[in-house]
Parts: C-alpha cells; sequence; structure tokens
C-alpha cells in the first residue's frame, strides 16, 4: 500500500491523500487551499493524478477544506462514489454550491479586471451548478459500519467530534495475502465541544495519518471559556457596543448559539452574575449568514448525533439552537440594515476568518469603534484578515479602504473545533495496539515538530512530517520511496514571488516606521534628507515598473 501526500502539508488547508492498494486507486478528502494567495493558488493546480484511474474518494467531513474540490473532480470527469456520513452528505449539500457561488463571483471580479488589460476571460474553478451536480456522487453512510469496497478493502466511519458527521476513517487494505490497517483522522474535536460528541477513541491501527492543527497549544477547558464569553459580550454591551463574532459558518456558530443558550438558561444567587446575565437578556443576537442560517437547519435534522446532555433537552421540549433574543438575517439588504443602527448586540456572521462574505462589512463598521469587540472564536490561518486583526495590526484594509483597529479584540480558542496537544497525545496514549508509524499533516510546521518530538519522546513511535508530493510505500520499513513531478516548472516560482511580495510588504512597513522615528528627526541634515528623498523616488520608480 502506498500514500501519496498531495495537501495539507505543512499548512492546515487543502486536504488530500492518494492512496494505492490491492488494486486500487482513492483520494481520502479532496479539499481546498485557503489562506494566502499563493495558497489559493494551488486550487488551480492540476491533479498530480489520472482521474479516470480514482476508484472512489473518502471524505472525512464537510469544511471546504476537505471537500472544496469535489466539484473540480466532477468538472474533470469524475463519476465514482464519494462515500460520507450521512450529516457530511447533507451538509455538503449547501456547503459545495456555496463555495461554487463564490468562484463564480470571484472569477466575475477578475476577468473584470483582465478585460480592462485586454486579456481574455478564465473560467471559475466550477460553478454553483457543477457543485450541485456533483452532489449525485455522494453515498451516505452510518458511523461504526464496516463498509465492504471489495473482497480486499474494508472502511469503518467514526465520530470525530469536530463538526456533525466528522469522520476518523479506518481502512483495511489486504495484499499478498496479508491485511494491513491505516487510520485517517481527519480533523479530530476538541474534547469539550458542545453539541457534539467526544472523538471515538480508535483501538488499533498499524499506521495513523493524524492531524496536528494544535500541536504546540493547550485549549482552556469548557466552564473557564464559557466564563471568559460572558464576561468579554456583558463588558462591550455595557459600554453600547457591539459583539462582532467571525465564525464558521457550520460548526462554530451552533455551538456558540448553544452556548448563549445555556448562558441564558442558567441563573446564580450571584449579584455580578445576574447583572451580566440581564445584560445578556436585554441584547439582539444576530446570525448574519444565509449559509449558517441553512447549517443550522441541517443540526436540528441530525440530533441523534448531538451529546447525551444535549439530546434529553430536546426530548424535555427545548431546543438549544433557538432562543429569545436570535434573529436570523438572510437577505443582503437585512444584513446591511445592521450596520445603519447603534443598537448594543452580538453578530455572528461568516467566514471565520474574515476573508469573504458579509463578516467584512461588519468589521468596516466596527473595526474603528473602540466601544466595540472583536471576538474570534476558531483557528486563523497564516495571511487572512482574521490573523492579521488576531496578531495585533494597528490597522487594515478592508475593500480598498484603510480602517484602524481601535476595537478590542479577544481570541477564545477553547471554541476551536479542533483537539489541542493534550488530546491529541490522548488519542494515540487510547490505541491499544500503538502505530508503527504516525504521519503528521494538517498543521504549521512550528506545531508540527514540537508535537512530533513530544510524540517520540513519550511513546517512541516513529514520527514522519511529510511535503508535498511525497510517495510512502507502508511497510516494516517506512522511507519515502518517491516524489511526484510537478507538471508545472513555474508553479513554485509563482508561489515565491508571491511569497517575496508579502515580504517586501513587511519591510515595507517596518522602513517607514525606521524613516520616521530614526532618519526624520531634528538631527538629521537637509543632505541626508535630500539623498533619502532620491533612494525613495528610485524604489518608487522600480515599482512602477513592474506593475507596467
Amino acid at each position: 500500500m502506498k500514500i501519496t501526500f498531495l495537501g495539507a502539508t505543512k499548512t492546515v488547508t487543502g486536504s488530500n491523500f492518494l492512496v494505492d492498494g490491492a488494486g486500487k486507486k482513492f483520494l481520502v478528502d479532496c479539499g481546498m487551499y485557503q489562506g494566502q494567495a499563493k495558497e489559493e493558488l494551488e486550487n488551480e493546480t492540476p491533479f498530480l493524478f489520472d482521474v479516470s484511474e480514482i476508484d472512489f474518494v473518502l471524505l472525512t467531513h464537510a469544511h471546504i477544506d476537505h471537500s472544496g474540490r469535489i466539484p473540480k473532480l466532477y468538472k474533470e470527469g469524475y463519476r465514482n462514489p464519494v462515500i460520507a456520513t450521512k450529516a457530511t452528505c447533507d451538509l455538503c449539500g449547501i456547503m459545495l454550491p456555496d463555495s461554487g457561488h463564490i468562484q463564480e463571483v470571484e472569477i466575475e471580479w477578475k476577468n473584470r479586471k483582465r478585460k480592462r488589460e485586454g486579456k481574455s476571460e478564465m473560467p471559475p474553478l466550477y460553478t454553483a451548478q457543477e457543485a450541485i451536480d456533483s452532489l449525485d456522487l455522494l453515498k451516505p453512510v452510518s458511523y461504526d459500519e464496516i463498509i465492504e469496497i471489495d473482497e480486499n478493502i474494508q472502511v469503518r466511519f467514526n465520530d470525530a467530534g469536530h463538526m456533525l458527521g466528522s469522520a476518523i476513517i479506518e481502512i483495511w487494505v489486504t495484499e499478498n495475502g496479508k491485511t494491513e490497517k491505516v487510520v485517517f483522522t481527519g480533523d479530530l474535536g476538541n474534547n469539550d465541544i458542545p453539541l457534539l460528541n467526544s472523538p471515538t477513541m480508535i483501538e488499533s491501527t498499524d499506521y495513523l495519518i493524524m492531524e496536528s492543527t494544535y500541536g504546540n497549544r493547550l485549549h482552556m477547558r469548557n466552564d473557564e471559556k464559557a466564563n471568559i464569553f460572558l464576561n468579554i459580550v456583558s463588558e462591550t454591551l455595557e459600554k453600547g457596543g457591539r459583539v462582532v463574532i467571525p465564525s464558521f459558518a457550520v460548526g462554530r456558530t451552533q455551538e456558540i448559539l448553544y452556548e448563549l443558550d445555556c448562558i441564558k438558561q442558567n441563573s446564580y444567587d450571584n449579584e455580578t452574575f445576574a447583572k451580566k446575565y440581564e445584560e445578556l437578556m436585554r441584547a439582539s443576537v444576530y446570525v448574519d449568514s444565509p449559509l449558517a442560517i441553512s447549517a443550522t437547519e441541517i443540526f436540528k435534522k441530525n440530533t441523534d448525533l448531538f451529546e447525551d446532555e444535549v439530546k434529553a433537552k430536546i426530548e424535555s421540549g427545548e431546543n438549544p439552537l433557538d432562543f429569545p433574543g436570535l434573529k436570523f438575517t438572510r437577505t443582503a439588504d437585512e444584513s446591511k440594515a445592521l450596520n445603519e443602527t447603534d443598537e448594543p448586540c452580538i453578530i455572528i456572521s461568516a467566514s471565520g476568518m474574515c476573508e469573504v462574505g458579509r463578516i467584512k462589512h461588519h468589521l468596516k463598521h466596527n473595526l474603528w469603534n473602540p466601544n466595540s469587540t472583536i471576538l474570534f472564536v476558531g483557528y486563523q490561518a497564516p495571511g487572512t484578515l482574521g490573523r492579521s486583526i488576531v496578531e495585533g495590526a494597528k490597522k487594515v484594509k478592508i475593500f480598498g479602504e484603510e480602517i484602524a483597529v481601535n476595537a478590542r479584540i479577544e481570541y477564545i480558542e477553547g471554541y476551536s473545533g479542533h483537539a489541542d496537544q493534550e488530546w491529541l497525545m490522548n488519542f494515540i496514549y487510547s490505541f491499544i495496539t500503538k502505530p508503527k508509524h504516525i504521519f503528521l499533516v494538517h498543521g504549521e510546521p512550528e506545531g508540527q515538530v514540537v508535537l512530533k518530538q513530544k510524540i517520540k519522546e513519550e511513546t517512541g513511535i516513529n514520527v514522519t512530517i511529510p511535503n508535498f508530493g511525497d510517495v510512502y510505500e507502508l511497510n516494516e520499513e517506512i522511507k519515502m520511496r518517491d516524489k511526484l513531478e510537478l507538471p508545472n516548472k513555474y508553479r513554485f516560482i509563482r508561489l515565491e514571488i508571491l511569497q517575496k511580495l508579502d515580504n517586501l510588504e513587511e519591510e515595507i512597513k517596518e522602513m517607514k516606521s525606521i524613516i520616521k522615528t530614526e532618519l526624520l528627526n531634528e538631527d538629521t541634515s537637509d543632505e541626508e534628507v535630500e539623498k533619502l528623498k532620491d533612494k525613495i523616488r528610485e524604489l518608487e520608480n522600480q515599482i512602477v515598473k513592474i506593475i507596467e
């Protein structure tokens, strides 16, 4: 059995793995790259496999960084099954067409610019209709059911606790009379996510391909984050500000609604708590994302997947995803109206990394306001607007306008849907028969190195952090057997140019700061200032030449 690593290698998006075994070729996930421009360019590059040779696809869950290139597969002729849990299929039914719509809107904007430059128009990665058509490939299965692909390949989907329908996939492959097992974790859930069950512990495997998003981090525990959440909200509302929560439409939004419902349901004989509780009770909570609204309806239809405590609430007649004060804004006009009033409120809006969608409008109208709070509750990929704000940017550009960051910025990491280092290690400890080898994917390099060292020190299991295109043969001696040749020799040059531009932007910011504080003071002579002026003019001319 061979595995080729074609995505989520030393980065957190673009999950895609090609498995070759027992005479079959199949994919685990086919996700989009998200975040920096240089990563998103990867979505447009050709697949490094023959689409006609893929026998089936196993999909761990519906998030676009795991499912988003399935319509591209379809567009290129793939017609075999995409196997996933029922809830994942349901969620893909809204998320993939939404992704297709985004592709169409983005290419329309790019093509307007290309037409002005006299260039030919480009097609979208895929259209909303192609995404809808690709849904016919989805084949729903249940958790814990062993599925016979053929006499030599069996698979089982287990609850990963990351989002509704997310799965850890066990795969048994028999070759030459010998059966070996490989486990793909997909994204492992944070162990105390509201609504969802904890990740399933797997008893044994020969090889483990494991996510490592928070390989060097620990989350705050659930009771702590609930109190912090209430404090942030009440303090902001008391000042007459707004709490803007950039949230992933599927998963985090529903968990926040549940958390708000729990806070509103509980009251204690505590004057301080009572005051905060009353403040929250008076506030409106707006969910401003059509996708989040549709996803919430799917959550309501799949309550059998919720943890026991939540099921008990539902059976008693309560709906933890609905409460007084909750309002859904479906239309663009309703969304705009939120920014035409000064009403203190809570606005939950997608996208979670602030790259697209209605959240950018809410940031434009609230980031400058010192009375408001921007509350982040999920992972922010490098290069995204969300990451810049979390890391302390003083100004950001939104729709071409420079906005001062005066609002209070908070990040409650405990709401993340990903397991932290402790629970990643606990997942490994839970194996009765330990893996022979572990591959770390879906993580940033620094965190992966820390996690690799911890695994080796505490368990003695060998760990590999694969690179893009690495091909590993799974046998007693694990080593890279091959590396795929990239079809476009300019591929990495393009990415390198974008990276250099990012670096240059940071260096210019630093240069501006140095010039203002050190070179333009009263002690600087007129002659030195004139020389500096000439150098900056020369730099300006070079930039103009590049643009031309």
